[in-house]
């Protein structure tokens, strides 16, 4: 079974500054890891190819940082991996996005089954994976937290949808976005670090893709345009009340009140 795996570099903490021009985030400087979700993703992989065999190989997008989480990938056991990478593709919304990483797996075909994480902890919008599906033209199933079986034409996932348990069988190729607490992902190998170095990612640009359109790509791709984006506000002022139950209830009251909150 050939698998793919769509992962990103998030940034490693929340204390991240915003372009005031064009509303993206400053990626430049601070400190990223390997989206949670995509580690469960990339277990899954794993433990199909353990018992079904073939290749798992990921892709993500992002500047040329980006190759340490393909780097990471493939120390935990990835047999490839690839960066899509370019400055045309910069300041992509999520539909601008979606269409790079699907002309980047367009690149890499042929495969049966591509992975995504459920969502990405920067921009949480959860749209990535099934719109990537659509530009392929490939079925698809979200929040899958169980693979059932997998056979030679198709693959039954189970997962939670809308408060319901729902059973899927899809036709291979496709697309399934894997759910949290799925599995419990391995750490990165220091043997194979050792191995493998830092000569196993292959980078694509646009000159790479089956559409060159520079229109189709990066901001001018992007239907979607950030107005305003700020972090939100700290307050460090806090107010220490002393007193009776009965007392500190209704000083509460008051406040709740006076703030017009009841």
């Amino acid at each position: 079974m050939e698998i793919l795996v769509c992962i990103k570099q998030v940034p490693g903490t929340s204390a991240v500054e915003v372009d005031p021009v064009t509303g993206v985030l400053r990626r430049d400087g601070v400190e990223s890891k390997l989206n949670p979700y995509d580690l469960y993703a990339l277990e899954l992989a794993f433990q199909l190819r353990q018992k079904y065999g073939g290749r798992v190989r990921t892709i993500t997008m992002g500047p040329p940082q980006a190759k340490a989480a393909v780097l990471e990938a493939l120390y935990m056991g990835a047999d490839g991996g690839a960066v899509i990478s370019d400055r045309r593709f910069a300041g992509a919304d999520v539909l601008a996005t979606s269409y790079t990483l699907a002309q980047g797996l367009r690149s890499l075909a042929p495969f049966d089954l591509i992975l995504c994480g459920k969502q990405t902890t920067d921009g949480d919008t959860a749209q990535v994976g099934p719109e990537i599906a659509e530009h392929l033209d490939l079925p698809h199933a979200t929040g899958a937290a169980e693979v059932l079986a997998a056979g030679e034409g198709d693959i039954t996932v189970r997962g939670a949808q809308d408060g319901l348990i729902v059973t899927q069988t899809l036709c291979l190729p496709c697309l399934v976005c894997v759910d949290g607490a799925v599995n419990t992902p391995r750490l990165p190998s220091y043997r194979r670090k050792k191995q493998l170095g830092e000569g196993q990612v292959r980078f694509l640009s646009l000159d790479d893709m089956e559409d060159r359109d520079e229109r189709h790509y990066g901001l001018s791709g992007s239907p979607t345009q950030v107005v305003r984006i700020f972090p939100p506000e700290k307050s460090t002022e806090k107010e220490l009340w002393t007193g009776t139950g009965p007392e500190l209830a209704q000083k509460l009251f008051d406040l709740f009140k006076g703030q017009k909150a009841l």
